[in-house]
């Protein structure tokens, strides 16, 4: 059975559910395999100092000492952390330190969780007979607390590792100089979007906006003032579409697209107009503009009911030629436009 024990504590490590599911059932194991009243699990904060998270099963309830986090200083809990040591309380009525637990509580085995020079947290067993932590059945549970320690230290691993893998999916998916989301994360959004709007046949609208004369202002004012204008402009785009569903994303060099759901031409039109009077206001210096003595921006407008038939492209496509009119029209303005289905798929409406 001990064996047994200890080959399902292993094991909950292995099963990819957070650390508080994974003590739960071993404390849960203990209290079902094992003659103790209360087997409980208390974790330590990073620092030692202070208990945060406690998870326990038994045959009698458990009153805590106090709400969560309780310092170190309190219980014999406490005591078995700041020691290091297993504590045997034969009697709880002659421990100084002994916060009960419940009044049927006549026994008590603190052994402190321990995987190399880190202390976890302490393993907690309760019993209602005085006599009953011999010295066998502490030399088992000290090798529960052993085998409990490599489970936390192997969760806490896997914890770390899933963390690091969601943070460099993060990276990968941020434009670095901007810290939006980057042409990458752009590209699956709009696939992603496209097919769920398919399906729910309802508006998608897409925004390309482009800074002004962007390669003028490098020359003139240079490239650590272009980015930071460049960063404004993004910040300028969170601000506008926030509270919405919108991705804002960094498109490519002094360009940023803006995907937004359920937006038809016109609703999309009204944010783009409020965008280019938001960089306006700006106030951002370009001297070599022949537009306005500050940034100004030029946006294309394209929304569409997607259709299985159609492809995300098709969206870019209209929206970048609405761009290209807005330009060739004096810039720091909107042009919007509607890609409607028809029997090709294709057609325009202006």
């Amino acid at each position: 059975m001990f064996a047994e024990i200890l080959a399902q504590v292993s094991g909950e490590a292995a099963q990819g559910e957070d650390l508080p599911a994974i003590l739960q059932r071993i404390v849960d194991c203990l209290a079902a395999r094992l003659p103790v009243a209360i087997a409980s699990i208390i974790l330590l904060d990073g620092d030692g100092g202070h208990f945060v998270q406690e998870v326990w099963a038994g045959r009698i309830d458990l009153a805590l000492p106090g709400t969560l986090p309780w310092p170190v200083t309190v219980g014999a809990a406490g005591r078995c952390a700041r020691s290091g040591r297993a504590q045997l309380i034969a009697d709880v009525r002659r421990d100084p330190d002994y916060v009960p637990g419940h009044r049927d509580v006549r026994s008590e085995y603190l052994v402190p969780i321990r995987h190399r020079d880190r202390l976890h947290g302490v393993l907690n067993l309760e019993s209602t007979q005085a006599g009953f932590f011999t010295a066998g059945v502490r030399r088992m549970f000290d090798a529960v607390a052993a085998q409990i320690a490599g489970t936390i230290h192997l969760a806490r691993v896997v914890l770390e590792l899933e963390q690091a893998n969601r943070k460099l999916r993060q990276l990968s998916m941020s434009d670095g100089l901007t810290g939006i989301a980057n042409r990458r994360c752009f590209d699956a959004h709009l696939d992603e979007a496209w097919c769920r709007h398919a399906r729910e046949r309802c508006w998608l609208a897409l925004l390309l906006v482009d800074a002004d004369c962007f390669k003028r202002l490098n020359d003139a004012c240079g490239h650590l003032y272009g980015d930071e204008c460049l960063r404004e402009v993004a910040r300028v785009c969170e601000q506008v579409f926030a509270g919405t569903e919108a991705l804002v994303a960094r498109y490519g060099g002094e360009e940023f697209a803006i995907v937004l759901p359920g937006a038809d031409a016109g609703e999309a039109r009204r944010f783009g107009d409020r965008l280019c009077r938001q960089v306006r206001s700006r106030g951002l210096a370009h001297p070599a503009s022949p537009v306005a003595p500050w940034l100004t921006v030029s946006v294309g407008v394209a929304a569409v009911r997607p259709h299985g038939a159609g492809l995300p492209s098709s969206l870019i496509a209209v929206a970048d030629r609405a761009l290209y009119a807005a330009k060739a029209r004096g810039r720091d303005r909107v042009v919007a436009r509607t890609a409607q289905r028809s029997r090709r798929h294709a057609a325009l409406d202006a």
